[in-house]
């Protein structure tokens, strides 16, 4: 894997909305093929992070690159040619409640393809078939789990074959049993198909599971403050604060804080 060539490479990159700074400085390169994860506890940028990295925050500073083109200063044709090269799936999964499954995966399609009918609806259900939801093509969004629709959303951003997925909070609001299954299959389209994945989350469980590689983002400092595999950051990590948060420690001045309130 530390062998596969660089196809995002964050350079610099400060979110800042107005006078207050989100993240600072934050640089990394995700490589082919792998799964990397973006985390951090509550509120420390992984979102925005991962929303400046699909193009849709400016950054206040530095430079996203994608397989060396910069999707920051892109316009035109060249900025919708950067963008084609990833799919995203939202925390909520962000289907359309009025369409089908199979509607939903087919969107994409109808949108940037000049596929015939029939061509849309084979491709979706393969599509649906690779996330194990080709039996509820037909179903509306409200009569799907969370997981399903979830899984759902992976499908619609796969529609357009791009070779980078995008997930924010993929596990989020979902029961470890399903969460697991998930993660399954995150890691069964990463080794079949070759898809790289950036994926935000704090769900430990998760990181473990499917991590390649990670970054952790912190609030406190406004920065990157760990990049590696998730156990060598649990084993090895010199800031103590991500030692704590991979053994799901307490912070002890949290802790201690707490403590005098009750009292």
């Amino acid at each position: 894997m530390n062998d596969a060539p660089v196809v995002i490479s964050v350079e610099g990159v400060t979110i800042a909305y107005g006078e207050h700074v989100v993240q600072r400085d934050v640089s990394f390169d995700v490589r082919r093929g792998e799964v990397f994860v973006i985390l951090g506890g509550s509120g420390c940028g992984k979102s925005s992070l991962l929303k400046t990295m699909i193009g849709l925050y400016r950054p206040a500073a530095g430079r996203i690159l994608y397989d060396g083109e910069d999707i920051v200063t892109a316009e035109g044709e060249d900025r919708v040619r950067l963008l084609r090269k990833f799919g995203v799936m939202y925390q909520s999964g962000a289907l359309f409640g009025s369409m089908t499954v199979l509607e939903n995966v087919r969107l994409p399609l109808d949108e940037f393809t000049d596929l015939g009918g029939e061509e849309k609806e084979l491709v979706a259900a393969a599509k649906l078939n690779q996330v194990g939801l080709l039996d509820a093509a037909s179903r509306k969004p409200s009569a799907l789990s969370g997981g399903m629709q979830k899984r759902a959303g992976i499908a619609r951003a796969m529609a357009l074959d791009p070779g980078i997925l995008f997930l924010d909070e993929p596990s989020a609001g979902l029961d470890p049993i399903t969460s697991a299954g998930l993660d399954r299959t995150i890691r069964e389209l990463s080794k079949g198909l070759g898809i790289t994945f950036v994926v935000v989350t704090h769900e430990l469980q998760s990181i473990y599971a499917i991590a390649d590689r990670c970054v952790m983002l912190d609030a406190r400092t406004k920065t990157m403050i760990a990049e590696g595999r998730p156990a060598d950051l649990r084993d090895r990590a010199k800031d103590p604060y991500v030692r704590q948060f991979f053994l799901r420690q307490a912070d002890p001045a949290a802790a201690a804080t707490e403590g005098s309130r009750s009292s």
